[in-house]
């Protein structure tokens, strides 16, 4: 045996992510994904500007979309488990570059995400100790999801698994006690009823812009649930356990987004002024906190508080894990240097965790104590990243299946296979490029066209053009062919 074998041989746990993440820590992590904040407090602000109708319809076309791109997003991580995820199926099946760009536009987003996290951290415990400084708050958040991913990747999927149960089970209960209300078993939705439907412009009001509008932040708050994938690299059994979360995403968008979006615009009119104060720190006015305190429940706005605490705390937690996760595997291709590729003995990337943590501290001072223009731009370039992935997962799908067929290999040796290709990705992608490129085309519309305004918005699109070109340039890549994709033995991972 040579002495390189020799080495491997005792390093063992190094050299590989331990698969340790279990079925119902793949099951939670895909709830946690699609249930935050939005959900919570800005789904009100969605019902008020483009009417009942509007904003139901709104939330079910980007969660058709969602639930496409899970279903293509599937079929890769059951047939690749990899926490590179659509970064790795990208430059398998797109262009390395293609791959290059979304992973580290991926791992940036995360990272400043997790700074916007500990922002609305010490605005939400605000409520209860107005006096303490809120530094002091996001300090120890940071500390704790620090914590969670560090020990082992069981802490993060045991913390995810309970963050998200209190979610789902308040969701749950909120619409258990909606359908009481409107029933009338429950007092306190008196004005109750499909006559909210009929209300001034309702149900579609504000037109095809508020639609554009309302479908930006249906996105925003649909997005984290392509966590599954990163999860998959860490899954027992990944080929069983990702169908298996992926099959019940599409009642999960139907259950917590459609239902109780519609059981808001049932109680509250779109006309009432609440529902258009979405601020974080105003828990006061969620639509979930208005309908508690109208069906005479107490203390309703500390109980949701405790609850938008535990989703921007999930938020965080799971940014944390994606964010390593990418920079890890970003090492392990060559991609990023290679220091951020090593493992503990746990099987965790600590060197990927300690940077992510440094850069997460990094951009949430600069919110606080420097520049506030500066911290408002790096999150206007991180806020594209989340679409142009869902846009990479499409695209990578897409080109996966027609490669697989053209070198003549049976799908139905494929794990799990997605019954809406093509129709699916092609779909999906559609709506994401429309949504990713309206998210403010007012200011083109206006007599003199906003380009601070245009470039603030839509400065991640160049950004991550020039990431790719600029790699696929230096190393001299070039889209591959079908012929040229390498598909690995399922037999044998």
């Amino acid at each position: 045996m040579s002495q390189q074998q020799k080495s491997v041989s005792r390093k063992p746990a190094t050299q590989h992510l331990r698969r340790e993440l279990k079925a119902r820590h793949l099951a939670m992590i895909a709830i946690g994904g699609s249930i935050g904040t939005g959900l919570f407090v800005a789904s009100g602000a969605t019902v008020s500007q483009a009417g009942p109708g509007g904003a139901l319809l709104s939330y079910a076309l980007i969660g058709l979309m969602v639930y496409f791109l899970m279903t293509s997003l599937g079929e890769l991580a059951a047939y690749m488990p990899v926490s590179g995820s659509f970064s790795t199926y990208g430059s398998k099946y797109v262009e390395e570059g293609f791959g290059f760009a979304l992973g580290w536009n991926y791992w940036y987003n995360w990272a400043v995400t997790i700074a916007v996290d500990l922002v609305a951290a010490q605005l939400v415990m605000g409520y209860w100790l107005p006096d303490m400084p809120g530094w002091i708050w996001s300090a120890l958040f940071l500390a704790l999801i620090f914590l969670l991913n560090f020990i082992s990747v069981k802490g993060f999927g045991e913390a995810e698994y309970w963050f998200s149960l209190i979610k789902v089970s308040t969701v749950i209960v909120f619409i258990v006690v909606g359908l009481l209300m409107i029933a009338g078993i429950m007092k306190g939705a008196e004005g109750a009823g499909w006559h909210n439907w009929t209300v001034g412009d309702a149900p579609f009001a504000g037109g095809f812009s508020a639609m554009i509008g309302v479908a930006m932040i249906v996105g925003f708050s649909f997005q984290g649930t392509e966590l599954i994938g990163i999860a998959a690299g860490e899954s027992k059994d990944p080929a069983k356990n990702v169908p298996s979360a992926v099959r019940k995403v599409f009642w999960r968008i139907l259950l917590f987004y459609i239902f109780a979006i519609l059981i808001i615009s049932l109680i509250i009119p779109y006309t009432d002024p609440s529902l258009l104060r979405n601020e974080v720190g105003d828990i006061s006015v969620s639509p979930f906190t208005l309908v508690f305190e109208n069906a005479g429940l107490l203390s309703a706005a500390a109980m949701m508080n405790a609850v938008i605490l535990t989703a921007v705390l999930s938020a965080g937690n799971s940014g944390m894990y994606a964010s390593t996760r990418m920079l890890f595997t970003l090492a392990k291709e060559g991609k990023a240097p290679r220091i951020f590729g090593k493992l503990s003995k746990g099987g965790v990337p600590r060197n990927a965790l300690y940077a992510t943590t440094v850069v997460a501290a990094l951009c949430f001072l600069s919110s606080m104590y420097g520049n506030q223009t500066v911290y408002l731009w790096l999150l206007n370039t991180s806020g594209m990243t989340g679409f142009i992935a869902w846009l990479g997962i499409a695209i990578s799908h897409y080109r996966f299946r027609r490669g697989y067929v053209a070198q003549g290999l049976d799908l139905s040796k494929l794990p799990y296979r997605s019954g809406f290709f093509p129709v699916g990705p092609i779909f999906a992608f559609v709506l994401c490029l429309t949504i990713t490129l309206g998210q403010n085309y007012q200011a083109f519309l206006q007599d003199k066209i906003d380009w601070y305004g245009v470039t603030a918005t839509y400065v991640g699109i160049p950004l991550f053009l020039l990431i790719w070109f600029g790699y696929k340039l230096a190393r001299k890549t070039h889209f591959i062919k079908y012929s040229e994709m390498k598909f690995p033995d399922i037999e044998n991972q």
